[in-house]
């Protein structure tokens, strides 16, 4: 969820704003929501469902954003163009608000079934959902999974206000203020930019390291770190360079190039390579300490006995970038399972790093595999942020903002 905090205001002008509405008593707050934008300078087109007619007329809409307001899909005014595709190639971004629970669901499903839902499922333009509803309705699971299926897919939420609700519930469900709305949507534009020109490189996932055709030594990483931190970092307008071991994640962001590797070789000879025009580094890959001496051509056959297999150790990345590091801010991180800060602390100071991220992987909620982590993370200073129990994804926010604060300080 996006959250609201003091920024510096940043101008609409000339900015192309839908503002799509649906059926609720909140739809009275829209009007003020559409007028504000409209006095910050934008262009402003609206969206109305069917329902949302029968709390205000079209034509206030009409008139207080200076434009023909959108009800039905086949209303098609220009034989030139295809309305719905017109309007979602036309936003620079979307607003739904007030966002219903029929609406979302809809949207969640990719139900197409009027102008307002036709529109959300054609547009590539980032799009901010304001919820309105009932308390229960809110709380309800059925609502609160299909909001987090679209926030996997990019839709970013405004939380609503608690308060007194229409329908005479006290609660959280209340369309949040349009002055807020627009405030959060600011702050959201200022920090999708916080990266920008920025050059990142991400290692994620394990290593594997070949015994014979058939078998290889490798890790329980599942690359689920360091694929957020990539994802959230192009989402700060970071070009990303991932690079990744053997994991059954896909890259969707197109600011992200991801290049595979298998071997603790093969991924030291990508990072360095990438390296030095990096700007920030992040090492979440679980990279095997050692490999076998011998690799077998054949798959080595059962015998009696035991097997013994002779091992060395790959190169140490992260040790090797710390050496050569100039500009470059680097992260590493530390998966341990006993005196965990004392050996986050360690690799800190002996691999020359700018922070370290540690958590301890022997919890069996958390870590290798799951969506979730706690983690502490420890600057150059030893200053330390503890993260209680998040989302692999909203760690990674809030360690890049910590990244960038921290980095500005450095300039």
């Amino acid at each position: 969820m996006i959250t609201l905090k003091e920024v510096k205001p940043v101008m609409f002008q000339k900015k192309k704003i839908i503002v799509g509405v649906s059926g609720g008593i909140a739809v009275y707050k829209a009007c003020t929501l559409v007028s504000q934008l409209v006095q910050e300078g934008a262009s402003v087109k609206v969206i109305m469902t069917k329902s949302a007619t029968k709390f205000v007329s079209p034509l206030t809409f009409q008139a207080l954003s200076r434009n023909p307001v959108h009800v039905d899909v086949f209303d098609e005014l220009d034989p030139e163009k295809i309305a719905h595709i017109d309007l979602a190639d036309w936003a620079d971004f979307f607003i739904l608000a007030p966002a219903t629970a029929n609406t979302i669901s809809k949207l969640a499903y990719g139900i197409a079934e009027d102008m307002l839902l036709t529109t959300l499922l054609a547009t590539t333009a980032p799009v901010y959902i304001a919820p309105a509803m009932n308390v229960n309705m809110y709380a309800n699971e059925a609502i609160q999974t299909n909001m987090k299926l679209l926030e996997k897919r990019g839709f970013q939420f405004i939380e609503p206000g608690a308060g007194y609700l229409a329908c005479g519930y006290i609660g959280k469900g209340r369309l949040e203020e349009p002055k807020e709305i627009i405030q959060v949507i600011q702050n959201h534009l200022i920090n999708r930019q916080r990266l920008k020109g920025i050059k990142v490189l991400i290692s994620a996932g394990p290593t594997r390291e070949i015994i014979d055709p058939v078998r290889f030594l490798s890790n329980r990483s599942s690359g689920k770190t360091g694929f957020a931190f990539a994802e959230e970092a192009a989402n700060l307008g970071a070009e990303v360079t991932l690079v990744t071991g053997p994991v059954e994640l896909e890259v969707h962001h197109p600011n992200i190039k991801r290049i595979d590797v298998t071997t603790a070789e093969d991924m030291y000879e990508a990072m360095h390579r990438y390296f030095p025009s990096s700007d920030i580094v992040i090492k979440t890959a679980a990279v095997s300490d050692y490999k076998p001496v011998e690799t077998y051509a054949n798959k080595v056959k059962k015998q009696p006995g035991n097997l013994s297999i002779e091992m060395e150790r790959t190169q140490d990345i992260l040790a090797s970038l710390g050496e050569q590091k100039t500009t470059q801010f680097l992260v590493g991180f530390a998966a341990e399972t006993q005196n965990v800060l004392e050996y986050g602390l360690d690799k800190l100071k002996r691999k020359n790093l700018d922070a370290i991220v540690i958590n301890n992987v022997k919890k069996s909620n958390i870590g290798f595999a799951s969506n979730n982590n706690i983690v502490t993370y420890i600057n150059k200073n030893e200053e330390r942020i503890e993260y209680p129990l998040l989302s692999k994804h909203d760690i990674a926010k809030k360690i890049l903002v910590q990244i960038c604060e921290q980095r500005d300080g450095l300039q």
